[in-house]
């Protein structure tokens, strides 16, 4: 492994455990300012559904986009906990039988079969609203416009427009497969869109000018479709064990995948190509852009 690469993964490491232990602060038994009380079972439901390990690779972005252009550190790290309590969110309702119908979550029970549904579908809900209420506190040390700002783009990143969106794309998936663009769109919503805030969020942080807030927009949306070409990959090549939850769900179903329409030479070539294209957009920021570029390299390379 380079010296790039190993500065990556502790640096990874170092902002994973970080934001950890932000994140169990934040999900603390002790009621917030306004809060009446937390419900215990729905608490262990949340704290469940997050605190059980991970990469915390999008709050990793967000910290190091900001990172990038001089943006405050604590306000990138609570940003980060917020983007990792609206995923996390996320794959609390995905696991439902509703949907994608999952046993396993990073080798634990999903929430659902750990508690209940009804439990998870309030954690889902409670982790989504945290996300929104982390940004907006007085912890938070950002001005209020930069605050509104991120609001703004996380809502629109993570909605019909957005996440939820593209979920909804991937449910009609499994009955009518989508052309080679549908896939994309989809793929682009569903999972591209909270990769692309978490980069944009960083210039948002910095108060950054509209051109650079795009530049790393667009780096966000250059990882998101390695991100997603990545797991294509993995969902057909990789086991259960390693992943930590099931695979070839996706061709069990008949859902269209590029990697399916394309194969997957054409998918590992484009990794490449989206990698290089991800790391020429940082160039202008020289060796300062180095882990961003790491990640990108990382992201398509990842095995798990």
């Amino acid at each position: 492994m380079d010296a790039q690469m190993t500065n990556f993964e502790t640096r990874l490491r170092d902002n994973a455990a970080k934001t950890e232990s932000l994140l169990g602060r934040l999900l603390s038994a002790e009621a917030r300012a306004d809060e009446i009380t937390r419900p215990q079972n729905l608490l262990d439901a949340m704290r469940h559904g997050v605190l059980n390990g991970g990469k915390r690779l999008r709050p990793f972005l967000v910290i190091e986009s900001a990172a990038l252009l001089g943006g405050d550190a604590d306000a990138a790290l609570y940003v980060g906990a917020a983007l990792e309590c609206l995923h996390c969110y996320s794959l609390v309702h995905d696991d439902l039988p509703a949907m994608d119908d999952d046993d396993l979550r990073r080798g634990q029970p999903t929430v659902h079969r750990k508690f209940d549904e009804a439990t998870a579908i309030l954690a889902g809900d409670s982790l989504l609203t945290l996300a929104f209420d982390i940004i907006a506190s007085d912890e938070n040390p950002l001005s209020a416009d930069r605050k509104a700002a991120l609001v703004l783009s996380l809502a629109r990143a993570a909605g019909i427009g957005g996440m939820a969106g593209g979920q909804a794309f991937d449910l009609a998936a499994e009955k009518k497969a989508p052309d080679e663009a549908g896939i994309v769109t989809l793929q682009a919503m569903k999972t591209g869109a909270l990769l692309r805030f978490a980069c944009e969020a960083g210039a948002i942080i910095a108060g950054s000018d509209i051109s650079e807030r795009q530049r790393l927009r667009l780096f966000g949306e250059k990882i998101g479709l390695a991100f997603q070409l990545a797991d294509d990959l993995l969902d057909l090549t990789a086991d259960a064990a390693t992943m930590g939850k099931a695979t070839g769900k996706d061709a069990a179903r008949g859902k269209g995948t590029l990697v399916a329409l394309r194969g997957e030479d054409w998918a590992r070539s484009q990794l490449r190509e989206q990698v290089a294209e991800a790391g020429e957009l940082l160039a202008p920021y020289g060796e300062k852009a180095a882990i961003l570029i790491a990640a990108a390299r990382f992201i398509a390379e990842r095995k798990s």
